[in-house]
């Protein structure tokens, strides 16, 4: 009886986790392929699209770590369900915006509420499966996960084009609200270390990120040897620094420094941020790269996309079983090679006379490759460190993984309009094929990122094995 009710709970943490990162996933890939009828009905330029994606990301980002810091304090279900009420409000004020300043600052909030549920969600799902089964578990999770991947371009695209963009964001309420009623029912409170919050660590990280953002978006526009842009990057780096010096320093950090003294933990996180950097950036570009140059419209360009994002859902759990069979490196380093291999592909054959069937086969090798690497990183990060740092290490890894997508944004995008333009299909091409290739060579260095982890599958750490200080160190060395 214990075991099936124990099971049961488990089932229902799985599936509510899932919805959750299903929902606020979805919304970070969603606009996509809307961006174009947005750019119409807005009348704003491609910088400002940018901040529609980015927007929501960075705040999702830098604060994913305090959002596990008050999961622990006051209470995981708890907040979870506050995520997902600021989610599904934030949304709602995205569906009425009128002006892109509104539109980007509801984005900015509802990736406040994103922050709340998606480290949260990791943390309530990991804490529910012992290690022997935590790497199935989150291969499933990534799965369903991965269905935003699926679903975003092509439900973005349809919406944009079958009724109006704003209707995007209105999906979302039904959804939270029915999470929330779930949750509440399903799944008990639970809470971790009570520790103060690092506020000298949300801000110096958050000014830091938005500093590099800020200036890389601006960087073509307002001219690479601006006073504005120079400012903008030199204050990102140093608030880098003081951010690290502040976290080795202050009692309580944020993201320990010490963790990344596991290179299973430190080659995990700069893995995932190479990988993300080069899908998200690669899917802004491409969504565009079919309806600008290609002439399809916004469903049309997401069907498209389908070859490879749909991988996630059919690889994703294989990678997850194989996990404790063949470790991380092997997954990681091999499943980031396929990523690269795939974009160098799309970039070397791009042309404005392009026919599709010509760029399926490196779409599926790139969708194939990270499929079975994001399991073996979210793994090996987690596996890391102890029962009890759970949460800050599974908030570490998602707050990785949302700063390389806004990097790899605004990256790609300079690159594209540094050598390329939006005048002529050429052009385009041109800028978009440039811009491919360095989504290649990120994936390249997300590859020799996975190199550095450990040969063997990274041994998860027991809460009886962290009695001291001494062994803790220990154990984060392996």
């Amino acid at each position: 009886m214990q075991e099936s009710r124990q099971k049961a709970r488990q089932t229902w943490i799985l599936v509510l986790a899932s919805m959750a990162s299903f929902m606020v996933s979805l919304d970070a890939l969603v606009v996509t392929t809307a961006l174009t009828t947005i750019h119409r009905d807005l009348g704003v330029s491609i910088e400002a699209l940018e901040w529609t994606v980015n927007a929501y990301t960075l705040s999702f980002a830098v604060l994913l770590i305090p959002a596990a810091a008050l999961g622990d304090r006051f209470g995981r279900q708890r907040m979870f369900v506050a995520g997902h009420l600021l989610f599904v409000g934030a949304s709602a004020g995205c569906a009425l915006a009128h002006t892109i300043g509104w539109l980007i600052a509801a984005r900015t909030v509802q990736g406040c509420g994103a922050a709340l549920v998606l480290p949260l969600a990791l943390t309530l799902l990991s804490n529910a499966f012992e290690p022997v089964q935590r790497g199935r578990a989150l291969g499933i999770f990534g799965s369903i996960s991965g269905l935003a991947l699926i679903a975003g371009p092509v439900v973005g695209g349809f919406i944009a084009q079958g009724l109006a963009w704003q209707w995007i964001f209105w999906l979302n309420v039904p959804i939270g609200l029915l999470v929330v009623i779930l949750v509440l029912l399903r799944v008990q409170e639970s809470f971790g270390p009570r520790t103060p919050l690092d506020i000298g660590g949300l801000l110096s990280v958050s000014g830091a990120a938005l500093g590099l953002v800020w200036g890389l978006v601006r960087g073509n526009s307002a001219g690479w040897s601006s006073f504005e842009v120079k400012a903008s990057l030199t204050t990102g780096v140093l608030l880098t620094v003081i951010f690290v010096v502040w976290e080795l320093r202050v009692p309580t950090p944020m993201v320990p420094m010490h963790f990344f003294r596991a290179r299973a933990f430190s080659a995990g996180n700069a893995a995932i941020f190479l990988q993300s950097a080069a899908l998200f950036g690669s899917i802004f570009l491409i969504a565009q790269f079919f309806q600008m140059v290609q002439g399809n419209g916004p469903l049309g360009a997401g069907l498209r996309l389908l070859p490879w994002t749909a991988t996630l859902f059919v690889i994703a759990p294989l990678g997850g079983a194989l996990v404790n069979r063949v470790g991380e490196r092997v997954l990681i380093a091999g499943g980031l090679l396929l990523q690269a291999l795939g974009m160098a592909w799309i970039a070397l054959v791009t042309a404005p006379s392009l026919p599709y069937v010509e760029i399926v086969t490196p779409m599926l090798i790139a969708g194939c490759g990270v499929s079975l690497a994001i399991p073996a990183m979210q793994n090996a990060v987690i596996g890391a460190v102890n029962a009890g740092d759970i949460g800050k290490a599974s908030g570490a890894f998602s707050m990785f993984r949302q700063l390389g997508g806004a990097f790899g944004v605004a990256t790609l995008a300079a690159v594209f309009a540094a050598t390329g333009s939006l005048g002529s299909a050429q052009a385009f091409s041109s800028g978009f094929a440039n811009a491919l290739e360095v989504a290649a060579g990120l994936s390249l260095l997300g590859a020799i990122a996975g190199l550095v982890q450990p040969g063997r599958p990274t041994k998860a750490i027991e809460p009886d094995e962290s009695q001291t200080a001494a062994t803790h160190e220990e154990a984060l060395s392996l």
